[in-house]
């Protein structure tokens, strides 16, 4: 996106223009074993097992996949929305195209102060500390990058790993009631 012009003189764009003009080339994101890349039609068998794991499901208030073109129209869904604030990196060893899992920012707010993360991970790579340093690398710009100076997330009541995992990072419970799922917790970062 270009500078806006009003009659002669140019305004600066503002922090949703550039964030959507940044956009135009996805950040992929690199830690000391990952690779957090751009979400792909190549990633849907393990989409698939990712939204039909009922392990993970069950924590979630989602309709699970059940077949290859299910998780298809997911990534597609992904890939239309992107152009709108929204971040949905695949997880992948580095050197390897394989998804892990996925991770997210999203919901910015109007003036881009605050937004929230999501994440999900194969169960076969839980424990490895793989979401805990994804986790960090994807706050760390989000907080660089873009200024973000509160980021929510939410989990269930039960999901203990999700919440340990976010204590770890710093995320600190609120009492906020979310609407319509009195199962979910709210926690957040400030910055």
């Amino acid at each position: 996106m270009v500078n806006i012009r009003v009659g002669c003189q140019t305004e600066k764009p503002s922090k949703t223009e550039k964030m959507n003009r940044n956009r135009q080339n996805f950040p992929i994101l690199i830690t000391e074993r990952l690779t957090l890349r751009k979400l792909s039609k190549n990633d849907s068998e393990e989409i698939l097992q990712l939204r039909s794991d009922t392990g993970i499901n069950k924590f979630l208030d989602r309709k699970p996949s059940k077949t290859l073109e299910d998780a298809l129209n997911f990534i597609y869904s992904i890939l239309e929305n992107e152009k709108d604030e929204l971040f949905y990196w695949a997880i992948t060893k580095t050197g390897k195209d394989k998804l892990l899992g996925t991770i997210c920012l999203f919901d910015f707010s109007g003036d881009l102060k605050k937004g929230e993360i999501g994440y999900e991970l194969l169960t076969e790579y839980h424990g490895q500390g793989i979401m805990i340093e994804a986790a960090k690398k994807v706050l760390e710009y989000a907080i660089k990058t873009y200024g973000l100076k509160a980021i929510d997330a939410q989990t269930h009541k039960d999901n203990q790993h999700s919440t340990k995992l976010l204590e770890k990072l710093n995320f600190k419970k609120l009492n906020n009631v979310i609407e319509n799922n009195p199962n979910l917790i709210l926690f957040r970062l400030t910055t």
